[in-house]
C-alpha cells in the first residue's frame, strides 16, 4: 500500500520528512517495502514553502532480504525491495495517519494525504515536477486509482501526493536525513564543520554538502525545522558510512530517502513555449552587454527562437555572477533556469557556453603602406590618411583578445543551488574557471 503525505511545513516551522518518520515508527507492525522516498516537484510554484517536496512510502509485507535505512530512537529500520500480495487495509492506516498529521503541521499549511494500492499515472509525476498543476484534474485521478484521502484546508498537499507517488524514478539520488530531539528544535545548531569538510573531499559520492571556495557548509539548514541535516549522496552505503564521520549535537533519528533530487527533472529542454513559473533549458546567443541592478544582480539578454530573454544570476549566487560579467555579444550559450513572471527573467541554475566570440583591440592607427608613417584620424566616423602619400584606411591596427571566460559549464557555489538542479559533479564535468575573486 502507497501511502504520500505533503505540505505540512510552513517557514515557521515542521517538515513533512519527519513526519514521515512518524508514520514509519507507527506502522512498526508492517515491513517498509524500499526505501521512503522524497520527491522534489515544480521549485517554481508560487507558494511552495522550502523544497516543495512530496512524501512516499510504501507499507506490506516484505520478502527477501532487508537492508538497513535508519534508526529512530533506538529502533533501527529495515526496508525490503521485493514484497508479498499482501495489502493492509486503507481505510485503518488513514485512522493510524491523522493523528499524526494533526501533531505535525503548521497553521498556515494545508496538508494532504494520500493512500492507494494503485500508482498514479506517470505523467502526473512529470506535470507536477515541471508545471503548475489543477487540483479538479487530481481529484480525477485520485478517484481513478481508488485512493482514500484526508485533507486540511484546501487540501494543496494532495496535489504533491498524487504527482510524488507517481515517480517512476529513472535517474535518482540519496539523501540521509538525521533529526534534533524535539527539545532543541528552534536552537542553533551545533556541529564541526571541519567533519563535514572531510566528508566532501574523502567521499566523492556526496554532493552539495560543502563548498570549498568559500568555505561554507550546504547541508545543515538555518530554519527551525526538526532537521540537524541532509547528506546527499548517489550512494546509499556511503551515505551511511560518512554521517558517523559528522560530528554534531545528539541525533534522535535518521532516515536515508530515495530522491530526485540533483537530476534536473525539473528542465523541460525542447518547450513549445514560455510560461512563466516552469524552468527551461534555452539555447540562443548573447545580445547585449551584462548590466548591473540595485541588490548585486547581474542580468544580461540572450537571442533565442523565442525571442529576446533576459537572464538574471542573483546574488546569492556569489561569484557565479562573473559568468555574465564576462559574456559579450555574440556568445553562443545555453542557460538552464526558471522563468519567473514578474519581473520576466530567467533565473539561472547552470550555464553552458558552447562557444565565445572573438575580441579585439586597437593597438594603434593604421600604417601607411606607400611610407610607413603612422596614419592620422580626422575625428570620429572619419577613415585614416596619411598627410605624405594621402592613402586613406578605414581599420586600425587590432589584436585579438584573450577572453577571461572560455567554452564549459558554470553553476551557482553550492549554498546557491536548487534541490533539483544536477551539480557537475553528477555531470562528470569540472567548471573549467574557478572564479577565485570572489564578490562581496
Amino acid at each position: 500500500m502507497f501511502v504520500a503525505v505533503d505540505d505540512t511545513d510552513s517557514m515557521k516551522g515542521n517538515c513533512t520528512t519527519f513526519l514521515a518518520t512518524e508514520i514509519i515508527r507507527e506502522f512498526s507492525d508492517l515491513d517498509l517495502i524500499g526505501n521512503p522516498r522524497l520527491v522534489r516537484l515544480n521549485p517554481a510554484t508560487p507558494w511552495k514553502t522550502r523544497g516543495n517536496g512530496s512524501l512516499v512510502m510504501r507499507f506490506g509485507k516484505g520478502t527477501g532480504k532487508k537492508r538497513f535505512i535508519g534508526m529512530i530512537g533506538d529502533r533501527k529500520i529495515y526496508c525490503y525491495d521485493r514484497c508479498t500480495s499482501y495489502e493492509p487495509d486503507s481505510e485503518k492506516m488513514k485512522e493510524r495517519i491523522i493523528p499524526h498529521i494533526l501533531a505535525h503541521h503548521e497553521d498556515d499549511a494545508d496538508p494532504g494525504l494520500l493512500i492507494s494500492r494503485v500508482k498514479p499515472s506517470q505523467e502526473f509525476y512529470w506535470n507536477g515536477v515541471r508545471t503548475i498543476m489543477d487540483r479538479r484534474v487530481i481529484d480525477k485521478e485520485i478517484e481513478r486509482i481508488g485512493g482514500t484521502t484526508f485533507e486540511i484546508g484546501c487540501g494543496r498537499g494532495l496535489i504533491g501526493c498524487t504527482c510524488g507517488m507517481a515517480w517512476r524514478p529513472r535517474d535518482t539520488t540519496f539523501e540521509l536525513l538525521s533529526y534534533r530531539p524535539s527539545s532543541r528544535w528552534g536552537t542553533e545548531r551545533v556541529f564541526d564543520p571541519s567533519t563535514i569538510e572531510y566528508v566532501e573531499h574523502n567521499y566523492p559520492t556526496t554532493f552539495n554538502s560543502w563548498e570549498d571556495r568559500m568555505r561554507k557548509v550546504a547541508m545543515v539548514p538555518s530554519t527551525p525545522c526538526p532537521v540537524m541535516y541532509g547528506l546527499r549522496g548517489d550512494s546509499e552505503e556511503d551515505l551511511i558510512e560518512a554521517s558517523a564521520k559528522i560530528s554534531t549535537e545528539p541525533i534522535e533519528r535518521w532516515m536515508v530517502f530515495l530522491t530526485n533530487q540533483g537530476t534536473d527533472d525539473h528542465l523541460i529542454s525542447d518547450p513549445r513555449e514560455l510560461v512563466p513559473n516552469q524552468s527551461y533549458i534555452l539555447e540562443g546567443t548573447v545580445a547585449s552587454q551584462p548590466y548591473h541592478i540595485p541588490g548585486g544582480h547581474v542580468l544580461i539578454d540572450i537571442e533565442t527562437r523565442f525571442g529576446t530573454v533576459t537572464c538574471a544570476a542573483y546574488e546569492p549566487s556569489k561569484e557565479f555572477r562573473y559568468t555574465l560579467d564576462w559574456l559579450d555579444p555574440g556568445d553562443h550559450i545555453e542557460v538552464l533556469g526558471e522563468l519567473r513572471d514578474e519581473p520576466r527573467t530567467l533565473n539561472i541554475e547552470k550555464i553552458h557556453v558552447i562557444s565565445t566570440a572573438d575580441e579585439y583591440r586597437k593597438v594603434s592607427n593604421p600604417v601607411c603602406p606607400g611610407c610607413g608613417r603612422t596614419m592620422k584620424s580626422k575625428g570620429a566616423g572619419q577613415p585614416y590618411k596619411c598627410r605624405e602619400c594621402h592613402t586613406s584606411s578605414d581599420e586600425p591596427v587590432l589584436e585579438q583578445v584573450r577572453r577571461q571566460i572560455v567554452p564549459g559549464w558554470y553553476e551557482p557555489p553550492t549554498a546557491a543551488r536548487r534541490h533539483l538542479s544536477k551539480p557537475l559533479k553528477r555531470m562528470s564535468l569540472e567548471q573549467p574557471v574557478e572564479f577565485v575573486n570572489g564578490r562581496n
